[in-house]
């Protein structure tokens, strides 16, 4: 469910997620307004309940789509599961009138749909479920007054991964809360201290061969967002200005940040390039576990979602929250659960919408692939040990992590500017330019303000309180 780069669709990350899959292979039935029923009072509502995700998050849905019958008598509910090109797929059914009655949705499609009618809007049943009163106003998809396209139904944010095998002292180790962050200078004096190449020597070091490096000191891939973009707003800068009608990643404050990451990379040889992680963009590089438990790299910024697949291995893994420039940020997102507007079931198709969105209803917050969204996740000392208190999660997760995201995160700019899809068409390409070591910052940044001025239609509203 959540915005993975290894998962989610429509080009909005670094990864695509296992290739096409034709729309024709999986035997959809019951979608949307084409749900049966037995007969007309009594009988059996089938839904559909449509979604993407790894292996481990397809067994967690068929898990819960199981218990949410067991307590939901005449309530039948086929899971869909999307491995490939799931924008691909919603289109298809958006236009043959077909939509599930539950599914997961990138968020720019997500507007889209509620704009068009295509999806109910559920600001009227906020009140009604504990699942959706419980949060706050900015955990919604608001695309006008009282008009809201869903929740998400989990939430992630960008820290700071490390090896602790290969953090030789306490002064390298990254810090867990956002008061010590480190500053852009010391992230990369302790970058160059954990760089090595094939003879143990470190950048700083007469006779460094950066053509034949070992063991990188950070990962910090710029094909994601989910690495420059929280940065930028640690920087005081933003993709558009408060109105999301004024370009602004040309600024002094955007443009030093993506030199910074740049110079990682070409300058201070201190981080992989797209090619040295796998391929031309790095679209084919190992997971951050695996490069961190090969020692290809000590530290590596990524998602929350990557402590799935650390608790499943053998590494000595820690987390830390990211540089700071002006002040400690994180990138929060998560995508958006939506209901379809032509149901022939609401009551039951909203019964499993807050069933499918409550924190309580899935493992995987327990096992590390997802943050709650609900605000009582992250205002006690037991609900947050309820899915904290576990192996998978280090001791170092409650401040590094819960708090993290609770005091010092903001909206992923594609969950709140419009347009996102046409923007996103130019931006990556040229972002990939600066990964890529092709052009400096500023001449990318400079070069795109004439391509995304035009893009640019404001932002969704989001208002101060429910």
């Amino acid at each position: 469910m959540p915005p993975d780069p290894r998962s989610i669709p429509s080009g909005l990350s670094r990864r695509a997620f296992l290739g096409a899959l034709g729309a024709a292979g999986l035997g959809l039935y019951g979608c949307g307004g084409q749900s049966t029923t037995k007969s007309s009072s009594g009988g059996t509502a089938n839904l559909q309940f449509m979604y993407w995700g790894s292996a481990n998050e397809k067994a967690a849905i068929e898990q819960m789509m199981q218990a949410f019958q067991k307590s939901h008598s005449g309530v039948k509910v086929q899971p869909v599961h999307v491995p490939g090109d799931y924008e691909t797929k919603v289109n298809t059914l958006v236009a043959s009138g077909n939509l599930p009655d539950v599914a997961y949705m990138a968020a720019p499609t997500a507007y889209r749909l509620a704009e068009q009618g295509k999806i109910a809007n559920i600001y009227p049943y906020i009140e009604k479920y504990a699942q959706l009163s419980g949060r706050k106003a900015q955990n919604f998809f608001w695309y006008g007054d009282k008009k809201v396209a869903g929740t998400p139904a989990a939430s992630e944010i960008s820290l700071l991964w490390y090896n602790k095998d290969l953090i030789p002292d306490a002064s390298m180790t990254p810090p867990a809360t956002a008061d010590q962050a480190w500053s852009w200078d010391k992230l990369l004096e302790a970058a160059t201290a954990l760089t090595l190449d094939q003879n143990g020597k470190k950048p700083s070091d007469s006779g460094f061969k950066p053509d034949s490096i070992r063991q990188f000191g950070i990962s910090a891939p710029l094909t994601t967002q989910w690495t420059w973009y929280p940065l930028i707003r640690s920087n005081g800068g933003d993709v558009a200005d408060e109105t999301g009608t004024k370009y602004m990643l040309n600024s002094p404050e955007c443009v030093k940040v993506f030199q910074d990451l740049q110079d990682l990379v070409y300058k201070h040889r201190v981080a992989p390039s797209p090619a040295q992680l796998g391929g031309g963009d790095g679209g084919n590089a190992p997971t951050t576990t695996v490069q961190l438990q090969t020692k290809r790299v000590a530290m590596a910024i990524d998602g929350q979602w990557t402590l799935l697949d650390m608790g499943e291995s053998n590494l000595k893994y820690g987390i830390g929250v990211l540089p700071s420039y002006q002040e400690p940020i994180t990138q929060e997102a998560g995508s958006c659960r939506v209901m379809s507007a032509t149901t022939k079931h609401p009551e039951q198709a909203m019964e499993l919408y807050a069933y499918s969105v409550d924190g309580s209803n899935s493992d995987l917050f327990k096992k590390g692939l997802w943050m709650p969204v609900e605000t009582k996740y992250y205002s006690d000392d037991a609900s947050i040990e309820s899915w904290t208190k576990n192996d998978v999660h280090p001791p170092e997760y409650r401040t590094a992590a819960v708090d993290y995201r609770l005091n010092h995160s903001v909206r992923d700019f594609t969950q709140v500017l419009k347009n996102v899809p046409a923007i996103q068409e130019v931006l990556t390409p040229a972002i990939e330019q600066i990964a890529t070591g092709k052009a400096s910052a500023k001449a990318v940044l400079d070069g795109l303000e004439a391509k995304i001025q035009p893009l640019l239609q404001g932002r969704y509203p989001i208002p101060n309180s429910i």
